[in-house]
């Protein structure tokens, strides 16, 4: 049996009311003093909306929260409007006189039914107040002899916390080619810096690598002028002279082979750098015999 919009069985008697603004509450109420039961839902934790926020109100400059508050009580107190507050509308099924609507309420830290407005709640939040842990345990970093002597050489030369990290990583580097991870958790402990700020560290600046690279870092310029002049066939050159690929190290650990945007020495493209050697103005065939320099 298919039932017509008009029989009384298929109206509900309760209205749903979007927005406790005070736009909302007007409305809630006079549906809640004509004899509909009313659902006010307001996705902010409390009714008022941002009325509250007012000084005056255009245009009989009366004062917002003395038009606001009187609205407030009586949405509040009335019987006959339940107010869903801190929730959000997420689909709206059926026809005009009886939807179906599914309502996502959000979690409170404070049952509202038992808030007496101590204020409490406020001096105790979690959010506010950083709560206190103890520290993890972290292991003892254990090294060589010889590392341990010479990362801790490369500290004692930078006093201060993590203003002087930069230089230590920038010495590390210079003395292992790289930063191996054992050596950045000897920093980490000795200067209390937290490891994850370390990383962060090394990871953003393109001079620190926490893989191993070789003896020797072959860098070639592949910026504009470079470019045009030639620089992709000797990259392609050296990878075919090292057998690696760009971004890899040699399996002797010899040479490392990198690309980058820019050297700064335009007019001298195509230009290669190895290690803090430059060489400008190269062919493939000329920047290959450079490698043999290094080979030795």
């Amino acid at each position: 049996m298919i039932k017509k919009a008009s029989d009384k069985s298929d109206k509900v008697g309760a209205v749903l009311v979007v927005g406790a603004g005070v736009g909302g509450m007007q409305a809630s109420l006079d549906l809640a003093e004509s004899g509909y039961k009313v659902y006010l839902v307001e996705k902010g934790p409390s009714i008022g909306g941002v009325m509250a926020q007012l000084d005056k109100t255009f245009p009989t400059n009366d004062c917002a929260m003395c038009t606001l508050a009187p609205r407030m009580v009586d949405c509040g107190g009335h019987l006959n409007i339940e107010k869903l507050t801190y929730s959000e509308i997420e689909s709206i099924e059926g026809r005009a006189g009886n939807f179906k609507v599914s309502i996502r309420k959000k979690a409170r830290s404070v049952d509202p039914d038992k808030c007496t407005g101590c204020g409490e709640c406020v001096t105790q939040c979690l959010v506010k107040n950083i709560v206190y842990l103890e520290p993890p345990d972290v292991p003892k970093v254990e090294l060589e002899a010889d590392e341990q002597t010479k990362i801790d050489e490369i500290i004692s030369r930078y006093e201060g916390g993590r203003e002087s990290l930069v230089p230590i990583l920038q010495a590390i580097t210079n003395e292992f080619n790289w930063l191996p991870q054992k050596l950045l958790m000897r920093v980490s402990e000795v200067k209390e810096i937290p490891i994850e700020h370390i990383l962060r560290i090394a990871t953003f600046y393109k001079a620190f690598s926490l893989e191993p690279r070789g003896e020797h870092i072959v860098t070639v310029c592949m910026g504009t002028a470079c470019h045009v002049k030639g620089a992709p066939r000797i990259l392609e050159r050296f990878e075919r002279e090292l057998g690696v690929k760009t971004g890899q190290t040699t399996s002797d650990m010899k040479f490392t082979l990198e690309a980058v945007r820019c050297i700064g020495c335009c007019g001298l493209s195509p230009v290669i750098t190895i290690g803090e050697d430059l060489y400008g103005k190269l062919t493939p065939a000329e920047a290959a015999k450079i490698l043999d320099k290094y080979r030795d």
